[in-house]
């Protein structure tokens, strides 16, 4: 009886545990694997899915081909030099008095190729300035082999964006923007539109860097492996949830074809431009009036800050800026509330502000945080600045520099106007500390520590202030072919 008790309770913990086993087999190792990669998803980002198909099948519909064609202008005056006795002389002279007598030749047209993605029900169309630009007809082809005109509804040069607009009769498939500001470097990218003229076509590949800028001052673009083509401009660039965060625009290429570098602008920039181009037809962005440069670390120790980050003010003309008080030589470090890094954050963030909107605007200024409330103008409004006065001629060296006062032959001598106030750099000695700073011959100093000058002798009397001070070096403001720069050079 104890035996066969002793049997019962083996075969039970044997059950047990058998149950056990089945259970973390089944239910708990199943449970870890699966939050784990969803974890690790969560965490490391999404992996490539095994195919985009079904990603294309959803968002081709929304892409569209752009063809443009515009009347080329017939070149003029086409009157082939030829040898004196050339047999063919009598034949081109014959063609040329055909034309001259009223028979011209036909003007001819140019076409054009490029992509763009529908945005509205009601046939709202992006696509890249320079697909549309001068063009006399715009024709969409949709996926589903349909042409409609197109008219357009406003173009921004600055970012390359234009918005388009057809009239369909019913409603169109359209996509959205997404937050380009969101996605990483590494994340999966496709590339849909025209490229080459062959028709709709699609390719993938990953961020390969964000924030490049190319020639612009508002370039926000996005780098991508994914193979755009000529064709291709104007299309969108899509994530994976589907959502434009990017306008195919450029490739970097030796030979004009893709090799795997392309820029996209983004759609944190698109999206502010589409949304004034549909309000205004144009765009309207805000205007600070001042000139800047980055604070490099010569400039930054010369100013005596300590960190590089903000953007320097060389010059203040007549605007916005100079009615809120802000002075050359003003490190602004902060703008509505946003801090500034460099010159091209300032740029964008100004230009995204609002007509007319009161910020305040925070500088350095003699080492001290001052804050100052400015009124923006609009950028199409902009206005230059003027210079006045002059001074007699006297060389000195400095600093590697030959240095002289601005008289009228020297400004001639130079090209610049007289009444230029200011040190002109008559020679610079080469392996200077001059030299390697970037000045050069024909540059004009205007201001020494932030003091204007209008002679050799004014600029000798501030480098021996700075060095009683026990500063190490000198900050200069430097006019080079109309604009201007900061340049720290050690004193003397």
């Amino acid at each position: 009886m104890a035996l066969q008790i002793f049997k019962s309770g083996a075969t039970m913990n044997f059950l047990k545990k058998k149950q056990t086993e089945t259970f973390f087999s089944y239910v708990i190792l199943p449970a870890c694997y699966f939050l784990f990669f969803t974890f690790s998803n969560a965490t490391f980002g999404k992996e490539a899915p095994y195919s985009f198909s079904n990603l294309v099948e959803k968002l081709s519909p929304s892409v569209v081909n752009i063809t443009t064609s515009s009347t080329v202008p017939n070149r003029q005056g086409l009157n082939p030099q030829l040898p004196p006795g050339s047999p063919f002389e009598d034949l081109f002279r014959d063609f040329m008095d055909r034309e001259q007598n009223g028979t011209p030749r036909r003007q001819r047209r140019g076409t054009a190729l490029g992509s763009g993605f529908i945005i509205s029900a009601d046939g709202y169309v992006v696509t890249n300035n320079h697909v549309i630009e001068n063009a006399d007809q715009i024709e969409i082809e949709f996926f589903d082999g349909r042409f409609m005109e197109a008219s357009v509804v406003g173009t921004d040069p600055k970012t390359d964006i234009a918005l388009l607009k057809v009239t369909a009769q019913d409603k169109l498939r359209f996509v959205s923007f997404g937050d380009s500001n969101k996605s990483k470097v590494g994340d999966w990218v496709l590339a849909i539109g025209n490229p080459l003229g062959q028709g709709f076509s699609v390719s993938a590949g990953i961020i390969s860097a964000r924030g490049r800028a190319l020639s612009g001052s508002y370039d926000d673009f996005i780098q991508t492996d994914a193979a755009i083509n000529r064709g291709n401009s104007g299309g969108p660039l899509f994530n994976m949830d589907g959502e434009v965060i990017g306008v195919n625009t450029a490739i970097l290429s030796p030979n004009g074809g893709s090799i795997g570098i392309g820029f996209s602008m983004s759609s944190a920039v698109v999206e502010k431009v589409i949304e004034q181009l549909k309000t205004f037809g144009e765009t309207r962005r805000g205007w600070l009036g001042v000139r800047i440069q980055d604070v490099t670390e010569d400039v930054a120790e010369a100013l005596g800050i300590e960190k590089t980050d903000g953007a320097l003010v060389t010059d203040v003309p007549e605007g916005p800026a100079k009615n809120g008080g802000l002075k050359s030589g003003d490190v602004i470090i902060e703008f509505d509330g946003k801090k500034i890094k460099d010159t091209r954050e300032l740029v964008r963030i100004v230009g995204d502000s609002q007509v007319g909107k009161k910020v305040l605007v925070k500088v350095l200024r003699d080492g001290k945080e001052v804050s100052l409330s400015v009124k923006l103008g609009r950028l199409e409004d902009n206005m230059a600045s003027s210079q006045p006065v002059r001074q007699k001629s006297k060389k000195v060296e400095f600093a590697g520099m030959t240095l002289s006062n601005v008289d009228k032959e020297v400004a001639e001598e130079f090209g610049f106007d007289a009444s230029i106030k200011g040190v002109v750099i008559v020679d610079v000695k080469p392996g200077s500390v001059a030299e390697e700073k970037g000045l050069k011959k024909g540059d004009v100093i205007v201001q020494v520590n932030r003091v204007k000058i209008s002679s050799t002798e004014e600029l000798k009397k501030l480098n021996e202030e700075a060095k009683r001070a026990k500063k190490t070096s000198v900050l200069m403001l430097i006019l080079r072919n109309g604009m201007r720069r900061f340049i720290g050079l050690p004193t003397q």
